[in-house]
C-alpha cells in the first residue's frame, strides 16, 4: 500500500510537473516574439531621459510607466506617492588645480549625489590619502580645510563595486573628523568616464563636499604630489538643495484566479542618475517588468495569486520607495508570498540570490528547471543590501534577486556612457521570458514556496550571511537594530 501511494504520488507531482512545463513553454514563446521591449525603452531613454526623483524627467517617466502597463491590458494600474526628505540638484561644478610653477590644468569632476554645496574655493592644498584608510590619514596628519584625494581601484568585478560603497561611509567620516574642506574621489572607471553616486542611505545630505573626478586627472594629481609638487586646487560645488520632495511608485496588477489577496511582486526600479539616460541602470528592467506583464496577459493565462509589477522611484536614494511600500503595505506582507528584482543590467542572468535563505532553494531550483536552457542554473542562499528587495527581505517575505554576469554594466554604471546602445536585447528578451516564468510559477503554485519569517529569524540569517557586517559598514545596521527599520517581532 505504501509503494502504491508513492507511486501514486510520483505521478501527480509529474503531472503537476508536466503542467507547469507547459505553462512556463507558453509564457516563454509569448516573451521571446516581437514586442514593443525595445520602443518602450528607447522612449524611456531617449525621450525621457535621466530619471532623478523631484525633476520634470523623473514626472514624465511615471507618465511613461502608467501607459506602458495600461497598453499591457493589466487589470489596474495606479501610482503610490511618498516623500523624499531632501531635493538635490548638481550645479555647474567646477575645478582646476595648480602648482607652484604657475601651471594650472583643468580637473573634470562632479559632485557626489546628496552631497552639501561648497561656495567657489581657491588655493585650497590637495592631500593624498592614498585608500583612505586610518592610517593613510594618520600618515598625512593635518588635513584641516583641505582636499582630500582618495584612491580606488578600477571596477572589474561585483564585489569591487560593492567595495566601492562599503568603504565611502568610513572615509567621509575621518575626512569631516579632520575637518577636510571637501573629499575628492578617483573615478573607478578609465577613459575619463564620470558617474554619479551617492552615499545617503536615506535621502539625507551627507557630511561633507564630494567630487568624483575622472581616473586620469587624479592620477595626475598623485604623481605630482608623490614628486614633491605641491598642488592646490580652485574648486565650486554649486549644488542646488531644497525642501522634501513628492514622488511616485508605479504600481500594475493582473489579479489572482484563485488566491487574488495573496501576491507576488515582480519590480525594477524608475529612477536613474542623470549624466546618462539611465539605460543599463535600470531602464532596461523597467522596461522588462512591462514587458513580462504584457506576456502573462498575452499568453492567456491567469495565475493562481495576483502578480504585482512595480516600478520603484527612490532607489538610487537609499532604496526609499520600495522602502515606502514595503512600509505601507506592512498589514499585507503576510500574504505576499515572493518578490522578484532586476537591477543589474543585460550580463546574462545565471541565477537567483535568495535574500541567504536556504529553505526555499530547492523549491525554487525546482520552478528554474525550465530556464536551464537560457544558463540560469546557479542560485545560491546569499544575500545584499543593494537593490529593491531589501526591504521586502528585512520584514522576512521570500526575496530573489537575479544574479548576472557583469557583460559592459561597471564601466556604464552611473556614468555618462549608460545609454540605449549599450543594451542587449536578444538577451534582454531572455530575462523578459525568465522574469515572466519565474514569477508565474511562484505565484501558480499549489503551495507557497516558504513563510515569511519572523524578526529573529531574520537577524540569524543577516548574521550567517555576514550582511549584518555590510549594513553596519553602509550606516544601514542602527535602523535595524533600534526596530526602526524592518519586521517589527
Amino acid at each position: 500500500m505504501i509503494r502504491i501511494l508513492g507511486l501514486l504520488g510520483f505521478t501527480l507531482l509529474s503531472l503537476v510537473a508536466f503542467a507547469g512545463d507547459k505553462d512556463t513553454d507558453r509564457l516563454i514563446t509569448e516573451a521571446l516574439k516581437p514586442s514593443p521591449l525595445e520602443a518602450n525603452l528607447r522612449r524611456l531613454t531617449d525621450e525621457v531621459g535621466g530619471r532623478i526623483p523631484g525633476t520634470p524627467a523623473f514626472q514624465r517617466a511615471v507618465v511613461w510607466g502608467v501607459a506602458a502597463f495600461k497598453e499591457t491590458g493589466a487589470d489596474s494600474v495606479h501610482t503610490e506617492e511618498f516623500t523624499i526628505q531632501q531635493s538635490w540638484a548638481e550645479g555647474a561644478t567646477e575645478m582646476t588645480a595648480s602648482l607652484y610653477s604657475g601651471t594650472t590644468f583643468p580637473v573634470h569632476g562632479v559632485s557626489v549625489a546628496w552631497a552639501p554645496a561648497l561656495a567657489a574655493a581657491k588655493h585650497v592644498p590637495i592631500v593624498d590619502v592614498g585608500d583612505g584608510s586610518a592610517a593613510e590619514f594618520s600618515k598625512v596628519g593635518d588635513i584641516a580645510g583641505r582636499l582630500v584625494l582618495v584612491h580606488t581601484k578600477v571596477l572589474a568585478t561585483w564585489d569591487d563595486l560593492f567595495g566601492e560603497y562599503e568603504r565611502a561611509p568610513a572615509i567621509i567620516a575621518l575626512a569631516a573628523k579632520g575637518k577636510a574642506k571637501a573629499i575628492a574621489f578617483m573615478a573607478t572607471r578609465e577613459h575619463d568616464i564620470l558617474y554619479r553616486h551617492t552615499n545617503s542611505v536615506n535621502g539625507e545630505i551627507d557630511a561633507l563636499p564630494q567630487l568624483i573626478v575622472t581616473r586620469e586627472d587624479g592620477e595626475r594629481i598623485a604623481r605630482l604630489l608623490a614628486s614633491a609638487h605641491p598642488v592646490w586646487a580652485n574648486l565650486s560645488i554649486p549644488n542646488k538643495i531644497g525642501p522634501a520632495i513628492k514622488t511616485w511608485n508605479v504600481v500594475a496588477e493582473i489579479r489572482g484566479g484563485e488566491k487574488p489577496d495573496e501576491f507576488v511582486v515582480l519590480g525594477a526600479h524608475l529612477d536613474s542618475w542623470e549624466l546618462g539616460t539611465g539605460a543599463l541602470d535600470n531602464g532596461c528592467n523597467a522596461a522588462l517588468v512591462v514587458d513580462a506583464l504584457r506576456t502573462i496577459k498575452e499568453s492567456g493565462l491567469r495565475p493562481r495569486r495576483s502578480i504585482r509589477f512595480i516600478l520603484f522611484s527612490g532607489e538610487e536614494e537609499g532604496l526609499i520607495g520600495s522602502r515606502a511600500y514595503a512600509t505601507a503595505h506592512r498589514s499585507e506582507l503576510d500574504k505576499a508570498v515572493g518578490v522578484v528584482i532586476f537591477d543589474s543590467g543585460t550580463g546574462k542572468v545565471t541565477g537567483f540570490s535568495t535574500g541567504g535563505r536556504k529553505d526555499i532553494l530547492s523549491a525554487m531550483q525546482s520552478m528554474l528547471a525550465p530556464l536551464e536552457q537560457f544558463g540560469v542554473t546557479k542560485s545560491a542562499p546569499t544575500a545584499e543590501s543593494g537593490t529593491d528587495h531589501f526591504d521586502f527581505m528585512l520584514e522576512g517575505v521570500p526575496t530573489f534577486v537575479a544574479d548576472q554576469e557583469e557583460a559592459n554594466y561597471l564601466e556604464n554604471y552611473h556614468a555618462t556612457t549608460d545609454t540605449f546602445d549599450k543594451v542587449d536585447f536578444p538577451q534582454l528578451k531572455k530575462h523578459v521570458a525568465e522574469a515572466a516564468a519565474f514569477t508565474f510559477a511562484l505565484a501558480n503554485a499549489s503551495d507557497r514556496i516558504g513563510p515569511r519569517l519572523n524578526r529573529i529569524q531574520i537577524e540569524q540569517t543577516l548574521h550567517e550571511t555576514h550582511l549584518d557586517q555590510e549594513m553596519k559598514d553602509m550606516g544601514m545596521w542602527d535602523e535595524w537594530a533600534h526596530g526602526k527599520r524592518g519586521r517589527e517581532r
